[in-house]
């Protein structure tokens, strides 16, 4: 089995257009995660203000809630122009920092951010339906781990990173750099052996602009298989979020720990997702999606109930379970995306899982926030890991009861690229 596995993930990085695909993935999560850091730090330093600082992050996570517009995009012009062109428009974008040099201009800061969100939610979208266009069904559990794998390993480095070239020299020192990695995995990309069929301009173009953007959301409706993983990955998320937004409470009040400790566990937790992306492909072939993604969930909520327990062993080793269990759910759901989605509307419903997946993150952060200046930390976290066992448990009885059977590629449509 062992040596199966090892040949399945060797194949993804020698296939010609996966290999490349992740190279570019490296590059440009290098400068995406190296600016997610540095940004809040840069605002800080030239107004002052905390909120100001904390707004970064929302600004780089609002165009998500624009996913299934955004993704509409990815179902209408070639995806390989696209993943070239976006890169090219971010890196000119993120170039235009350099104006940016006293709290007057701050205002720049959070207009790029959001434009950045959007392209990489654009290429989020075009990124996964040629992926599913290209590699083998068979191999795509695999491919999105090994994804996940780079996404994290990139955050594990390029933030410190960032921080420590804004440190020595300043913010645009961190924007030119991620500029330029725009740049690199443009070139990539444009070297991907991919020829894509032309975009359909058949019935369904007919649809009305209102129609057109539901398309995503109705596949995912009507579809027993990709229903309830995207539901799991929106509670999952919404459950990270109120985790994440005690943190600092959590090392102050249970751990008794310095604020700077959130490095080291994050760390772990990144540690924990490399892991897993490392070994989903050979577990998913063993498993069926919704007990994969059960798995994880329960992983992650008993990860969450531990944090009740103040000793510093029990926070490392609930953060790497987190990171392990966390993703789970995540890449059990895109690799269904991908395989059960016509290829006519990819875009538009990966876009849209994403959108329903993370934007809970987001209102959770703000909600535990609020929470947590009236509610015990403990309480708060054991209610939250309580629920992520709960709900995995309704996951894993909902496989038991018989799923519907993974459609055949003749049931879903075939693919478009070539």
């Amino acid at each position: 089995m062992g040596g199966t596995d090892g040949t399945a993930a060797a194949r993804v990085l020698r296939d010609p257009v996966a290999g490349r695909y992740l190279a570019g993935v490296v590059v440009s999560g290098f400068g995406t995660s190296a600016m997610w850091l540095t940004a809040g730090i840069w605002v800080k330093s030239l107004t002052g203000s905390n909120s100001l600082a904390a707004l970064t992050v929302c600004a780089m996570w609002a165009p998500v809630l624009a996913g299934p517009a955004i993704g509409a995009l990815a179902d209408r012009v070639g995806r390989k122009a696209l993943l070239v062109r976006v890169n090219l428009a971010m890196a000119c974008l993120l170039s235009t920092l350099l104006l940016v040099d006293s709290g007057r201009t701050v205002w720049l800061v959070f207009v790029v951010l959001v434009l950045y969100g959007a392209g990489g939610v654009l290429l989020d979208a075009a990124e996964s339906a040629l992926v599913a266009g290209t590699v083998p069904a068979s191999l795509l559990a695999d491919f999105n781990g090994l994804r996940m794998t780079a996404d994290e390993g990139m955050k594990l480095v390029a933030p410190l990173a960032g921080a420590g070239l804004y440190t020595r020299f300043g913010g645009p020192a961190v924007a030119l750099p991620a500029a330029a990695t725009c740049v690199l995995a443009a070139l990539v990309f444009a070297r991907l052996p991919v020829r894509e069929a032309p975009r359909v301009r058949g019935p369904e173009r007919a649809e009305s602009w209102r129609d057109e953007l539901a398309a995503g959301l109705r596949r995912i409706r009507a579809s027993a298989v990709l229903r309830p993983l995207v539901a799991a990955g929106a509670v999952t998320m919404l459950l990270a979020g109120v985790n994440g937004a005690v943190t600092f409470a959590y090392l102050d009040d249970v751990l008794g720990h310095a604020p700077a400790y959130a490095g080291v566990l994050y760390a772990v937790q990144g540690a924990g997702s490399v892991a897993v992306g490392l070994l989903v492909g050979p577990l998913l072939r063993r498993l069926p999606e919704r007990v994969f993604a059960a798995g994880g969930m329960a992983l992650f909520g008993l990860a969450v109930v531990a944090r009740t327990v103040p000793l510093d062993v029990a926070a490392l080793a609930a953060s790497a379970a987190i990171g392990f269990g966390l993703p789970c759910v995540l890449i059990a759901a895109t690799t269904v995306v991908q395989r059960e989605t016509p290829d006519a509307v990819l875009g538009r419903t990966a876009a849209t899982a994403g959108s329903l997946m993370t934007a809970p993150n987001a209102v959770a952060l703000a909600l535990g926030a609020g929470l947590v200046a009236v509610v015990d930390v403990r309480a708060l976290t054991a209610v939250a890991g309580g629920l992520g066992v709960l709900a995995a448990v309704v996951l894993a009885v909902g496989a038991r009861r018989g799923a519907p059977a993974v459609r055949s590629d003749a049931d879903r449509g075939t693919p478009g690229t070539a």
